[in-house]
């Protein structure tokens, strides 16, 4: 469906057309019109598929239309109408950028505050006025604890990445953010996966709310290419190397599992002669952020990072993610391959495994519901105690994926019997009734 279809006001349309939209994504296409019923929504999509633009959208066209002139000429008189609450800085300034890009022809003032920020800048923005704010929940809240920010006014609330906020430990901030918006508003709530605490926490905030999925639950796209690589952990690294060397891989993020096995990482990319930038927890927001835009303009080769920067980095035309540690959380690996094959573009993603790693393997597996082959490249074939652990795993899945199999079998078998004997005692209950109807 092109842009041009969904009825965008004139300045709207200019500037998400000069931003290169032409064709709106599915989630885009079932959300706007959703949100401008004003019903609550919670929506469920792959990470990459146009979230941002599908809740920004209809509530900035909304708010144009609505805020009144003397508004516009008095800054102060600006309250915040709609609040996007975001689980990382990186998110929160990547929802920001894209708010304000849609915004551009727009009389809306659009702000974002996170932690790591200046906090005297953030409240010398809070004062002079809003109509947008982007946040983290901890900052926002200690704004709001500062009385730097009034809530009361907001008409739509955006929870953004829901499920990332809740495994961030967030939920308490979020219930005492959402105690400060006063006036009834419409909330809507997006998620990239589906788990019962969202689900909970959907029951909690939401009202009669529209469901929406336009993907299946905790999946990866089917437009990223997914491998997975069998190496000792301690050559890892080596292996790492030379798949960026040899096929000249450019613009690569790696994902590492610490913040030290992080520096560790990208000081030995740098001794093979890979340029390599940081960027996880213990780094500046300056840091960050120059660490983003070096990895983004070619700079830097690649972006060694931690879980901190899954959600939120938004780079076009990122190729190639690598897990060379995988996540302790397998809902993770998802937001984690998120990060390329993006609207609608292909990626790729490969997982660097050693034989410690088969749990944490077998639980994405299980999620995403897929086998991965385990590719063993020549020169890095495992140790003999190493293949044989391999081995063993392997054989102690086959053996795990018959049991369920006949378990399942065996499951589907008492259901049907189960069924005939209901049926059964049922005709038999009829029959019997008859006979004695006719007595």
């Amino acid at each position: 469906m092109s842009v041009d279809a969904i009825g965008l006001s004139t300045n709207l349309l200019k500037a998400v057309k000069a931003c290169g939209y032409k064709n709106l994504t599915p989630i885009q296409q079932q959300a706007i019109p959703i949100i401008r019923t004003g019903s609550d929504l919670l929506a469920s999509a792959q990470t990459g598929t146009g979230k941002t633009a599908a809740f920004s959208l209809p509530i900035l066209d909304a708010l144009a239309k609505s805020i009144s002139q003397e508004a516009i000429q008095d800054d102060t008189s600006r309250n915040i109408q709609a609040l996007v609450l975001a689980p990382t800085r990186e998110l929160a300034a990547q929802v920001a950028k894209n708010m304000k890009d849609y915004s551009q022809f727009l009389p809306l003032k659009i702000g974002v505050v996170f932690g790591g920020g200046k906090m005297a800048s953030q409240t010398n923005l809070l004062k002079q006025g809003v109509d947008v704010l982007v946040a983290t929940p901890g900052r926002l809240l200690e704004h709001l604890n500062l009385r730097n920010v009034n809530l009361s006014q907001v008409k739509y609330l955006v929870l953004d990445e829901a499920d990332r906020m809740l495994d961030m430990g967030f939920l308490s901030d979020i219930e005492k953010l959402t105690l400060a918006v006063k006036q009834k508003h419409q909330t809507l709530l997006f998620s990239a996966t589906y788990s019962n605490k969202v689900k909970s926490l959907a029951n909690q905030l939401l009202t009669t709310p529209k469901m929406l999925g336009v993907a299946k639950q905790n999946s990866t796209s089917g437009k990223v290419k997914q491998s997975v690589y069998w190496v000792s952990e301690a050559r890892k690294r080596e292996l790492l190397s030379e798949l960026i060397g040899v096929n000249n891989w450019q613009q690569v993020l790696v994902f590492a599992g610490t913040k030290e096995s992080a520096n560790v990482l990208a000081k030995e990319l740098k001794l093979d002669g890979i340029k390599a930038a940081l960027c996880h927890g213990d780094k500046t927001q300056g840091a960050r952020n120059k660490a983003l835009s070096d990895f983004s303009e070619g700079k830097v080769r690649v972006l060694v990072a931690t879980d901190v920067a899954a959600r939120g980095l938004d780079i076009d035309d990122l190729s190639y993610v690598v897990n060379f540690h995988l996540p302790f959380l397998a809902e993770d690996y998802v937001h984690r391959v998120g990060r390329t094959g993006r609207a609608g573009k292909s990626g790729t993603a490969i997982s660097l495994v050693s034989p410690k790693d088969e749990r944490f393997l077998e639980n994405i597996e299980a999620l995403i519901s897929r086998q991965f082959e385990r590719i063993i490249v020549p020169g890095y074939e495992l140790k003999q105690d190493e293949a044989l652990a391999c081995q063993q795993s392997n054989e102690k899945r086959a053996s795990k994926n018959r049991y369920r199999a006949t378990q399942e079998k065996n499951q589907t078998l008492a259901k049907k019997n189960a069924s005939k004997s209901t049926k059964a005692k049922s005709a038999n209950k009829k029959y019997n009734a008859k006979i004695k109807k006719k007595r």
